[in-house]
């Protein structure tokens, strides 16, 4: 691994302004939140649209009126000026990255995030105001991404934990500033991602990462 440590990153604790609170007070490295655009509104929630009232996550189907569910401004809002936020963009709205940069300016002038997509056409726009993350979630996906880092750098990847070798983390590090990975839940998980040489570990396991925060 190229830094001291293994950068941390809270999964899914920018979804609520309580929990985001609670990892930037933690000290994590950043806290990943799930951006979509629904209705022209920017909304953080990892729950998937089924209907205009019915969402679901994990095999779970949830009605809308019984989820709070954030707008995007609400969560900037508070940072504080803080800068430790990844926003995951989910969707493939064409009007999503103007839309999400247009709200980055309003509500966060001058401070500088980071912005994530399995999608990469989304994320030239938001690179004045952000670092972008390519994401890879398959073998496909992790085939284009390989491709396209043998032509262009880019500031950061984030990739499958079990779609990763060592050899290919290294090859990966060659044309990027980081290597992230997820799910990384357990120690287990952490055994493994730290054998593999990345950067950086995604995981909904505070207590796992403020414990790699101690012991570096």
């Amino acid at each position: 691994m190229r830094g001291e440590r293994l950068l941390t990153v809270a999964h899914r604790f920018g979804n609520s302004t309580a929990a985001l609170r609670e990892a930037l007070d933690s000290g994590v490295d950043l806290v990943e939140a799930d951006v979509h655009l629904y209705r022209r509104t920017l909304e953080v929630r990892h729950h998937k649209v089924l209907t205009p009232w019915l969402l679901w996550d994990d095999g779970h189907v949830v009605a809308r009126s019984r989820l709070a569910i954030p707008r995007l401004p609400d969560i900037l809002a508070e940072l504080h000026g803080d800068s430790r936020l990844l926003l995951d963009l989910k969707g493939v709205r064409p009007d999503f990255p103007s839309r999400l940069a247009r709200s980055l300016r309003e509500c966060v002038p001058g401070t500088r995030l980071t912005v994530c997509s399995r999608h990469w056409w989304m994320l030239p726009p938001l690179l004045p105001q952000a670092d972008g993350i390519l994401s890879a979630g398959s073998h496909r996906e992790l085939t284009r991404l390989r491709r396209r880092l043998a032509v262009s750098r880019a500031h950061g990847v984030a990739v499958r934990l079990d779609l990763l070798t060592a050899d290919v983390v290294g090859e990966l590090g060659r044309s990027t500033e980081r290597v992230l990975t997820w799910p990384v839940d357990t120690p287990a998980a952490l055994d493994r991602a730290r054998f593999l040489g990345v950067d950086a570990v995604i995981s909904k396991n505070l207590d796992l990462l403020t414990g790699l925060l101690s012991t570096g």
